[in-house]
């Protein structure tokens, strides 16, 4: 069974009691045209975007410089530390023409959609907490009021582990994501607003509160904020990590786009500032499986891989979501029905996983998480994949397949929502905050732990968790997905589900 899919955007939502499992998570969508083979750009003079990787550095030369305005380019910024260097061009043959200039490695167009984008996709709705069901939460001594509501919880130990620590007010998570609303009073105490900015341009904008959401915008960023360090404070819910700090990057734009210029400024804003873990539940547009054998998708996943790369060695620890599709990421193919998705009629292609990658997630270097429902079990949605996913924490599910025991009422995730509110989401969006969470309690624990030891403690405290096979979700007696490995280390919960107790105690 494969979770549905948007045609555009990659957020749904899980209606309660619904039978076919969606996920609201900012993840893998699905398509484009045949592997290697790009879209051509519209014929208007339309501005797009691109990035130009040289070598890391001075930045751009003087003939460089030349060259990009020789061939109608306007540069933006340029990432020197990493040699990415963001250009306008209303030029259709920029690309084309600036791969040829001397000191460029790779270049190509970052989106299909004109600056900026146009899309008016709905990206779903989460289903709120009404006064009613606030009133009907009975109350727990020493415990948030809505943590009774919280069954992900106790499925990673947090909040035995809430009985030793909660985590270090010096540890700061970074949620690369839609924005985050800071004055959220499950979120205001614990905020980090010197970590936090806006990139969607590719550029930082400092302005105050330009990293929150707007009216109309997703709230996404600010329930996986929530996630990861809702405080402990007698209002709403707890965090995976309620002393730690959060920030948050904006990096979607209002029509919900993640584009690549916009996710290397937020791991270099990452970089730059002192964050020790960043959270990624997100895929980066146009393309869901970007493939290195067409020059323009080479071009993103060397931009971003750079800019990751460079957040780890500063001291990050990158941790993402696997997506939200049921693939098999470990398969020979896949079939990608939604890439480029800034265009009005992607192209169905058949992918090669080893040559076409989701980013960030299948970054070298990444964490990648996969979801777990109520029963601890693999999501109905979660991709997969032996060697592929390290790790796996809770995502929720539809309750059809995975119901939560009392007091929780729902199998999907509780988060804050912006205006004060709390609501439910569920994906592998929503796992990879979990991750995140156990991280952060990790480095708070070993706050001089480099990223690399911090993944292998938290690889080494997972709880091996078997295949769960036959993996037939919904009962119809078809399998739904086939898991590899061993107890220890698979394709369903890769080394094991995270736990938040031994991050704090071992």
């Amino acid at each position: 069974m494969t979770a549905t899919a948007p045609r555009h955007r990659r957020a749904l939502v899980i209606p309660v009691g619904m039978a076919m499992a969606t996920a609201l998570a900012f993840l893998p969508n699905a398509t484009a045209s045949a592997a290697g083979s790009v879209p051509a750009v519209t014929a208007e003079a339309t501005p797009l975007s691109y990035v130009v990787n040289i070598r890391p550095g001075d930045g751009p030369s003087p003939s460089l410089k030349k060259a990009i305005g020789k061939a109608e380019g306007t540069i933006l910024t340029s990432y020197d530390k990493i040699g990415v260097v963001v250009v306008h061009s209303s030029n259709p043959d920029f690309a084309t023409t600036i791969r040829k200039a001397r000191g460029v490695q790779s270049a190509g167009a970052t989106r299909h959609a004109p600056l900026p984008s146009q899309s008016t996709t709905d990206v779903g709705t989460p289903k709120v907490l009404t006064a009613d069901d606030l009133a009907e939460v009975d109350a727990v001594a020493g415990e948030d009021p809505l943590q009774p509501l919280q069954w992900d919880l106790p499925a990673i130990k947090a909040d035995q582990a809430h009985e030793k620590s909660l985590g270090s007010s010096k540890v700061t998570v970074a949620v690369i994501d839609t924005g985050v609303d800071d004055t959220h009073p499950d979120i205001a105490p614990n905020f980090d607003r010197d970590a936090s900015v806006n990139c969607v341009t590719g550029k930082p904008d400092t302005a105050d509160g330009a990293w929150r959401p707007g009216a109309t915008e997703s709230p996404h960023g600010t329930h996986v904020a929530g996630e990861i360090a809702a405080a402990k404070n007698g209002v709403g819910m707890t965090g995976v990590a309620p002393g730690v700090k959060v920030s948050g990057i904006k990096v979607s734009n209002p029509d919900g786009y993640f584009y690549t210029e916009a996710v290397v400024c937020g791991f270099m804003w990452a970089a730059e500032h002192g964050v020790d873990v960043t959270n990624n539940s997100y895929y980066t547009d146009p393309w869901y499986f970007n493939c290195v054998d067409d020059p323009d998708q080479k071009a993103l996943v060397e931009a971003i891989t750079r800019a990751s790369r460079y957040a780890e060695k500063k001291g990050a620890v990158n941790v993402a979501a696997a997506g939200n599709e049921n693939y098999d990421l470990a398969a020979d193919e896949i079939t990608d029905p939604v890439s480029p998705n800034d265009t009005p009629a992607p192209t169905e292609r058949v992918i090669d996983p080893s040559e076409c990658f989701d980013i960030p997630t299948q970054l070298p270097g990444i964490v990648t998480v996969a979801a777990t429902g109520a029963k601890g079990i693999k999501s109905s949605f979660s991709n997969h994949g032996l060697g592929v996913i390290d790790i796996a924490a809770p995502g929720g599910d539809s309750t059809a397949y995975q119901t939560p025991q009392a007091p929780a009422t729902s199998g999907l995730i509780l988060g804050p929502l912006p205006g004060g509110r709390w609501g439910y989401m569920a994906g592998t969006s929503m796992a990879s905050p979990h991750v995140a969470g156990v991280a952060a309690l990790i480095k708070s624990t070993h706050p001089r732990a480099t990223p690399a030891l911090v993944k292998a403690l938290l690889y080494a405290q997972a709880d091996a968790t078997p295949c769960t096979d036959p993996y037939d979700i919904n009962g119809d007696g078809k399998i739904d997905a086939v898991c590899e490995g061993p107890k220890n280390y698979n394709g369903f919960y890769g080394w094991g589900t995270a736990d938040a107790l031994d991050a704090v105690t071992k």
